[in-house]
């Protein structure tokens, strides 16, 4: 594909989806690119809550196809690869991809985040083979059986829910003290019966020959033993896309884009929502306000020109300028 739109969003997720519908129904010719993954991680969440309109919760596969269907219905061209390149061109950015090249005056990035790894022994060895990032998938097929989650975020929380709808037992295993993310997670997590936690664990290694049989760990007084496990499940954190634009704009000391209470990075045109961006709160809900958020200030920008960078963009700027 390749012509020139009004505004090209990068990234499938419902950050993008939503940036995407809201700019074709404000009037802006829009391009997405997916990324090849329409709806991104969430696609394989069993059930995504705090979403309005859902109040059982929804799942990803449900939620995301039928954004995506909005999306299409108000005009939104959909690029089903990754997006290789973003460069300016003139008042123009130009992204590339396998599909070809587009031209835009704005850009979207809402490319989210990718699952951390633990990078241990084992890891990359095993991955299909009893090491996974995905309950939904593969749950149904350890049923009865002892499975471990490494994490206790959000999504390590979301995946042991998920799995103990099937397995016998679930050892989640935080290196911290406490469980985080949200209070009703943690408090079905910590009562359900066939969860049990272990804080201060540390993996080390994942052991097997043909299929995951244990983990090493080491606890907090430095002492290592192995648990037995039939699978690992592992969520130890987030890192940002950020791949495309590091070059570009300024980044938050977790390595997130930087932007103003408008989204606006420190680059003219440009705009970030979701994950990927500083300050996010990590929710469904806040990436569907993101994505809109970002479209009406696109638009508001094309009708008028004017661009303000983010005080916070400009101090970081200013601070890797400094001689050190």
């Amino acid at each position: 594909m390749s012509g020139e739109v009004d505004v090209v969003v990068i990234g499938g997720g419902l950050a993008g989806l939503c940036a995407a519908l809201t700019s074709a129904r404000v009037g802006r010719r829009t391009a997405l690119v997916t990324g090849g993954l329409v709806g991104g991680q969430l696609v394989s969440i069993d059930k995504i809550e705090g979403v309005p309109g859902f109040p059982d919760g929804v799942p990803g596969y449900d939620l995301c196809p039928m954004t995506q269907e909005q999306a299409a219905a108000a005009g939104v061209e959909f690029v089903n690869a990754a997006a290789d390149s973003l460069a300016a061109d003139g008042e123009r950015w130009r992204v590339t991809s396998a599909e070809g090249e587009l031209a835009a005056r704005a850009v979207v990035i809402a490319t989210g985040t990718a699952l951390a790894k633990l990078g241990v022994p084992g890891e990359e060895r095993l991955v299909g083979k009893g090491v996974s990032q995905c309950a939904s998938c593969d749950a149904p097929l350890l049923r009865n059986r002892t499975t471990a989650v490494v994490g206790g975020g959000d999504s390590g929380m979301q995946e042991a829910l998920t799995l103990v709808e099937h397995v016998a037992k679930v050892v989640l295993l935080e290196r911290g003290r406490a469980l985080g993310g949200q209070a009703s997670y943690r408090e079905r997590v910590s009562a359900h019966p066939k969860i049990e936690l272990r804080f201060g664990a540390v993996v080390k290694e994942i052991l097997g020959d043909d299929a995951v049989r244990a983990l090493r760990i080491k606890d907090g007084g430095g002492a290592e033993s192995e648990l037995a496990t039939d699978a690992v499940f592992v969520f130890p954190g987030l890192v940002p896309n950020t791949y495309l634009v590091r070059a570009l704009v300024a980044l938050d000391a977790t390595g997130r884009i930087a932007v103003d209470a408008e989204l606006r990075t420190t680059v003219r045109g440009i705009c970030a929502a979701g994950n990927v961006r500083a300050g996010s709160p990590h929710r469904a809900a806040g990436a569907i306000g993101d994505g809109a958020a970002a479209a009406v200030t696109l638009d508001r920008y094309l009708a008028s020109g004017e661009w303000r960078a983010p005080a916070a963009g400009r101090a970081l700027r200013e601070r890797a300028r400094a001689p050190r």
